[in-house]
């Protein structure tokens, strides 16, 4: 087991007009982030400089994500659709309006997006001509979450299941009632032996992957009071870290699954309503964490002392 660390609240920014709810990583130490002020605001943890408005879209933003290779930022708009920008230059590269309802999620590998969305769908889109390829339909349900790996694409939706997808001809592989009510976050480790899923229902579930294909329930959680809203690795694979609609933020020990630290209000000058989304940051082993509140916490967790 791993040593429980040092917290230190390093900075909060404040900015947005309203929930912020979605986190993405743009380099080791500038992020953007957006919620439900439709506001794509760029952050840089190196001088905490005020932010830096990249884009403004009309409806609330559940789903961010970055392609540093193709300098792609991906911004998923409720009830209009798939936009694509270049951060650097704030010019729209492409737009796309496959659905009229929520984007909760954007995974992409080199050919295609996938976008997981309110109307129970996920869209697959192709990454050179940003053209709709495939839709897949396996619940009435919305699909709330998203992983992707090499040859499976893990979806997470409203009626607790996690289905398991094909990437080459997108049959279904597996589906597991893996929780009482909506799957909010899946996430692999960084070994890719395991998927962790958070749910509405507060558990925190560990799934196999070891046999490539099928989950396996290796241990069920109740990690939080209320709905954990997501689940993140960091980078070093030693711990990772939950947030929840309870207002805390938890870290916990990647190798035994035992709880470390809290970090909430009381204890660390936390966030005063639900914390939404986070992100690990290379630079000085940053945690990132957004809220309801409008603000977006700068945390150092630090194992050395």
């Amino acid at each position: 087991m791993i040593n429980r660390p040092s917290i230190t609240k390093e900075h909060s920014f404040t900015g947005h007009k309203d929930a912020i709810y979605a986190l993405c990583e743009l380099n080791d130490h500038e992020f953007v982030s957006g919620g439900a002020d439709g506001y794509i605001i760029k952050w840089d943890i190196n001088g905490y400089t005020a932010g830096n408005v990249l884009a403004k879209v009309s409806t609330s933003v559940y789903a961010l994500s970055y392609d540093p290779l193709r300098d792609h930022l991906f911004i998923g708009q409720n009830f209009d659709g798939l936009h694509v920008i270049d951060p650097e230059k704030k010019r729209e590269i492409a737009s796309l309006q496959m659905t009229k309802s929520h984007i909760f999620d954007i995974q992409f590998d080199d050919d295609f997006l996938y976008i997981a969305t309110g109307d129970g769908a996920i869209y697959i889109v192709g990454r050179e001509s940003w053209k709709l390829v495939k839709t897949l339909k396996y619940s009435q349900k919305s699909a709330r979450t998203l992983q992707v790996d090499e040859h499976q694409i893990y979806a997470g939706y409203s009626d607790g299941y996690i289905r398991v997808i094909d990437k080459k001809n997108h049959k279904l592989i597996q589906e597991i009632q893996a929780h009482e009510n909506s799957v909010f976050s899946l996430c692999i480790d960084p070994t890719n032996k395991m998927i962790l899923s958070g749910s509405r229902d507060a558990h925190l579930k560990i799934w196999s992957l070891e046999d490539g294909k099928a989950l396996h329930l290796v241990e069920d959680i109740v990690a939080h009071m209320y709905a954990i809203n997501h689940i993140s690795y960091h980078s070093n694979g030693h711990y990772f870290v939950t947030c929840s609609m309870d207002k805390s933020i938890k870290i916990w020990d990647s190798g035994t699954f035992k709880l470390i630290r809290v970090i909430d209000k009381g204890r660390y000058a936390g966030h005063g309503t639900s914390v939404n989304k986070l992100l690990s940051m290379p630079y000085k082993n940053s945690l990132i964490s957004c809220s309801d509140d409008r603000t977006i916490s700068v945390w150092d967790i630090n194992f050395s002392k």
